[in-house]
């Protein structure tokens, strides 16, 4: 199945577990350093640096690219170094995600509870996903080098839904 960022709620309930998906738009990376300032901002009552509601984050730190190239390998990062600022960003509005492997119990009841999606890319394949990758802009935590906040418009990002929106999960 084919989507499109921002992803609606409605969007989101049509996808069924363990269904391939092929994501257009813009999406957002960022991983455990991060995600940590994301919380930390939260707690000060900050303003975010990018509107959560519809948007993806991909929990990735992307290699750098090469001459001629928009970015460079883009793998998954494991999905559970996130688990503990996760809850709280999933109430923030921050309900759809991509990553490698399994998530602890909580943040899968949060992700039911929000309906949310938890899609998992395909590790090993980096160098393949960065071919989907069209622009990429930094938008926020440049000091964290890799880790930034970074903003990429994709093309047919290949996806799976690893948990769906009624908390059934392939784990």
């Amino acid at each position: 199945m084919k989507i499109k960022t921002p992803l609606s709620n409605e969007d989101a309930k049509k996808l069924k577990l363990s269904e391939m998906v092929y994501i257009t738009g813009y999406i957002y990376t960022l991983r455990d350093a991060g995600h940590k300032k994301l919380v930390e901002m939260i707690e000060k009552g900050e303003k975010m640096p990018f509107d959560f509601e519809g948007n993806i984050m991909y929990y990735a730190g992307p290699c750098p690219n090469k001459p001629n190239e928009v970015i460079g390998s883009i793998g998954p990062t494991t999905s559970i170094r996130m688990d503990k600022y996760s809850p709280t960003l999933i109430k923030e509005g921050l309900k759809f995600m991509i990553g490698k492997g399994y998530r602890n119990d909580e943040v899968n009841e949060t992700i039911d509870n929000c309906d949310g999606i938890y899609f998992v890319a395909i590790g090993g394949a980096a160098a393949k996903m960065s071919k989907c990758v069209k622009s990429v802009e930094i938008i926020a935590f440049e000091e964290l080098g890799t880790e930034a906040l970074r903003k990429l418009y994709v093309e047919d990002l290949p996806v799976v839904v690893a948990t769906n929106c009624s908390g059934e999960t392939i784990y």
